[in-house]
């Protein structure tokens, strides 16, 4: 199993910052993708932005490209997300998710949500 503890949101307006951390713990060895989705109200999840733990071009979707920034700590169990030039669009609750693109019998884990508020 693998925990993941999310930290970082919060209230801002439009144009301002926020940065998100996620750390993982348990067997993290069994995991080697971690990202960020999130899910506004009355709409489906969708992905942010995920990066491979050993290193590796990230991938963002269209809508965050150029203004936020994903990235792996040190000591490859705690991603980051740098958001930056927020718009009210963003707002969602924000969900850090740990997973093997290699080995498809290892879950998906997901963190408990954190809100994210981009007020206009």
């Amino acid at each position: 199993q693998v925990q993941l503890v999310e930290s970082g949101g919060g209230l801002v307006q439009t144009g301002g910052s926020l940065r998100l951390s996620c750390t993982a713990s348990g067997f993290i060895s069994s995991i080697n993708r971690m990202g960020w989705y999130r899910q506004a109200p009355g709409k489906q999840r969708e992905l942010v932005a995920t990066v491979i733990i050993s290193g590796g071009a990230p991938n963002y979707s269209d809508s965050v490209k150029g203004r936020f920034t994903i990235s792996i700590g040190n000591a490859r169990n705690t991603v980051y997300l740098q958001m930056n030039s927020l718009k009210p669009e963003d707002t969602a609750v924000y969900y850090c998710k740990a997973d093997s693109y290699s080995r498809l019998t290892v879950p998906n884990y997901w963190g408990q949500g954190t809100q994210v508020t981009v007020s206009s």
